[in-house]
């Protein structure tokens, strides 16, 4: 086995364990998002899903 794949797999288990409990309090404490929040990310997506549904049935 190569040092360099023992050592990445260490570095990875060392990031999951230090990020782990960060990102579920993040997760608990974070703002809840409204409707109107949530309506400003969906209408932005749904355009771009059209104008590239438009471009494929251009080619």
């Amino acid at each position: 086995m190569d040092w360099m794949k023992i050592v990445t797999a260490l570095a990875l288990v060392m990031f999951i364990v230090y990020l782990f409990p960060r990102a579920r309090y993040m997760l608990k404490n974070s703002p809840k998002g409204s409707s109107s929040d949530w309506m400003s990310f969906i209408v932005p997506i749904v355009v771009i899903v059209l104008f590239i549904m438009l471009l494929v049935q251009l080619v």
